[in-house]
Formats: structure tokens, sequence, C-alpha cells
């Protein structure tokens, strides 16, 4: 006997060859990768200060991450089915000759000094003597199209730029700065345990054209002697970024009402003068502290600020350039009702 198809057999296999192409869709990774936002999680509970406690007052400090991971071919094509989502290639994420778990060693590399960093710079607000030998610029993201990433190596670290000593970013920023778009600088890095001298051409900084830069983010490198025991335990999570946010609590676990009883995120890396540094994710952190319900998000001043206002959709943003102008900031924060 010949079974013949009737039009809802033929609807059924439709329907299933279609749930077979979806399912295919959604879980088959592409060959770019995806950024998503995370929820706002408090830093108390991973912040141990010793002599320190946690405050009780109804607030607290956060901070933010990102998922970074491959996109599905899904995703891919319609990255819009998730809110904040933003496809990457793979050349904008990793340098040439980097791989991912490159990636996050660096990543990993970078938590660790901002912890250190972040420690240092509240223990000095505090009144505390800590001891810090700044030696240099660590690269923690190089653009793939920028000059610099067939010569610098995530983890380099910058200890010279023509004739200038390199301490930290803002010795380089303004060493890269005297030059014109275009022309070479000299840098003289240390990987690993050897030093090497190159030869990086400049380009003009998209948002300022006058202005020179190397296409690399970099954070502080340093020797830093704590005179309080501080440990942070941040887990999987890599990257300088929460710099800020461990600062903040670390005051407030020493007893400074930092956040007056409100709900504080913020991001931003920290350099040892108490500086507060750019980052990337903004859009995707934004939307992350929106839906956490948080009073009031601290954002590294200029286009992170400006970025973050974007997606804020009514939630307070104040832009600040250093530890002391957020701790000004939240001090005038209106009383929680």
């Amino acid at each position: 006997m010949i079974r013949r198809s009737t039009p809802a057999r033929l609807a059924l296999a439709g329907v299933l060859l279609l749930g077979v192409v979806v399912l295919a869709l959604w879980l088959i990774p592409s060959n770019e990768y995806i950024f998503l936002p995370d929820r706002a999680r408090a830093v108390a509970p991973i912040v141990d200060v010793a002599g320190g406690k946690d405050p009780k007052d109804g607030g607290g400090i956060y901070f933010v991450d990102i998922f970074v991971r491959k996109a599905t071919l899904l995703e891919r094509l319609w990255p819009g089915i998730r809110e904040g989502a933003q496809l990457v290639p793979a050349s904008a994420l990793l340098a040439p000759g980097t791989t991912d778990a490159e990636r996050r060693e660096a990543d990993q590399r970078a938590m660790s000094q901002s912890q250190e960093v972040a420690a240092a710079v509240a223990l000095r607000s505090a009144g505390y003597e800590v001891v810090t030998r700044p030696t240099g610029a660590r690269i923690e993201q190089i653009d793939p199209h920028a000059p610099a990433a067939g010569e610098l190596e995530l983890g380099d670290v910058i200890v010279r730029a023509d004739t200038s000593r390199v301490r930290g970013p803002a010795d380089l920023r303004r060493a890269v700065g005297k030059h014109k778009p275009g022309a070479p600088v000299t840098l003289v890095v240390r990987r690993g345990d050897s030093q090497r001298r190159l030869v990086v051409r400049t380009r003009a900084d998209p948002s300022q054209r006058g202005r020179a830069i190397i296409g690399v983010l970099v954070d502080q490198e340093a020797t830093i002697k704590l005179p309080v025991r501080v440990k942070i335990r941040a887990g999987n999570i890599g990257g300088p970024s929460a710099g800020l946010a461990f600062a903040l609590d670390v005051l407030e676990e020493l007893g400074r009402d930092v956040d007056g009883g409100h709900r504080v995120a913020a991001t931003g890396a920290m350099e040892l003068d108490g500086s507060v540094t750019p980052i990337g994710g903004v859009r995707q952190k934004t939307i992350g502290v929106r839906r956490s319900g948080i009073d009031v998000f601290l954002v590294p001043a200029g286009e992170n600020a400006a970025e973050a206002r974007r997606y804020a959709d009514g939630l307070r943003v104040v832009p600040v350039r250093s530890f002391q102008q957020a701790l000004r900031a939240l001090a005038t924060l209106d009383e929680k009702t």
C-alpha cells in the first residue's frame, strides 16, 4: 500500500523541519562574538577588609560585567532578539595571533592588578600610608586595525616612550600625545623576562582628530604594599573595569558611609593617582544596571558617560573623572526616601 501525503502531514513535516533549522541556528556558533548585558552584583560579599565590616544600611556598592561569547548563527542573523546585544567580529576582539585563552588570561591579570590599585586608592583616602611603585602601562586591549597590532602583544608593559619614562597610563598618553597623528613613537616594552625596543606608528584619535594614539587600551602596572589586608574574590570575572566599584566598597567597609543608603553601581578603571579611566561595554553595562533596580550609576566622564545616557532610560548616570569626585558626587545625592 502506498501512503499518500496529506496536507496535514506536509504541514507537520514543514513545522518539524523549521524547528530543526531554528534549533541548529540557535546552537551552532558563528565566527563572530556577541556582547550581552549582565546584572549588577553587590561588591560587599566578595570583598574582605581586615577589621572592616559589611554595611547594613540597605544601600550598597555594585559592579557590573558583560557576557562575551561566540554568537550563535541565529544571533548573527537577528542580533535584535536580545536587548543590548552587540555583534563584534573576532578581528575587533582578538589582536592578530591572539587566542581566546590569551585574551582571558590578560583579563584575569587586569582584574588582579585593578584590585590592588583600587585597594591602594581607597586606603590612602582613608588616611593609611600605602607604599606603591608604578612600573609601567600594561596593554589590555589592542585595536586589530591599528599599526600597533603587528608589534605589541597583550600583557606587554610599556616602560618608556621615546625619551620619557612611562610609570603608568597617564605618562604614556602624554608621551604619545606630543606627536602628530601618523608620526612614529619609539616604545620600550617589558615582555616576560626581557625588554625590547619597538617603533610604532601613531594614528589620529577618531574622537579627537588632532590627537595621536597608538590604538591600545592600557592599565596600571605597579608594585603595591598594602598596610591592611584586602582580599577580593572576583572568580572568573576579568578586566579592570570594576576598579572604581572595588575602591568605593573598600572605603565603605572601613566605616565610611560612601553610598548614603543608595544602591550605587560603578564602572571605571582606576589609576594609582585616583583617576577613573574609560572602559568598554558601556551599552550592555548600562542596560544591566537599569534592569537591577539601581539608584545611580557612576561612569567615567566623556564618551562613556555620553553612551550610558543614551541607554539609561531613566537611570541616573553620574560622570566622574576621579575617585575623590565620585565620593563628592555620592555625598551630595538626595537622601534615600
